[in-house]
C-alpha cells in the first residue's frame, strides 16, 4: 500500500472533490433566481468539506485534526439538508449521485475521526 504523503492521497478527500464536482454540475441546472441565494450556499458548503480535510491533514495533533475533519461533517449535514431543500422545492435536477456521495463521504470522515480518537 501507498504512503499517504499529502491530502491528495486520502480516499475521503478524493471522494469529497468528487462531490464538489458534481455539485458545481448539478447547480447549473438550478434556476438562475438562485444563483446568489442557494446555489451560493451550495456551493460554499461543497467546497468547504474538502477544504477542511485538506487543512486538517496538515495539523500535527490528532486533535487537531478531528476538529477540522468535524468542520467537514458539519459542512456535509449542510449539503445534505439543501439536497433535501432542492427536493421539497420541486426543482428538477438530478442528485441520486451527490446523495450517495454524501452518504459515502459522511462514513469516511466518521471513520476517520473514530481512527484518530481510538490511536491518539
Amino acid at each position: 500500500m501507498d504512503k499517504i504523503k499529502t491530502f491528495e492521497d486520502l480516499i475521503v478527500w478524493k471522494k469529497s472533490h468528487d462531490l464538489v464536482i458534481e455539485v458545481y454540475r448539478m447547480t447549473k441546472d438550478l434556476p438562475s433566481e438562485e444563483k446568489f441565494g442557494l446555489v451560493s450556499q451550495i456551493k460554499r458548503a461543497a467546497v468547504s468539506i474538502p477544504a477542511n480535510i485538506a487543512e486538517g491533514f496538515s495539523r500535527r495533533g490528532s486533535k487537531d485534526k478531528i476538529h477540522f475533519y468535524n468542520i467537514s461533517q458539519g459542512s456535509l449535514s449542510e449539503l445534505q439538508y439543501y439536497s433535501i431543500l432542492i427536493k421539497d422545492l420541486g426543482f428538477k435536477v438530478k442528485l441520486d449521485v451527490i446523495d450517495g456521495l454524501i452518504l459515502e463521504v459522511g462514513k469516511m470522515l466518521n471513520g476517520a475521526i473514530v481512527s484518530l480518537r481510538v490511536f491518539s
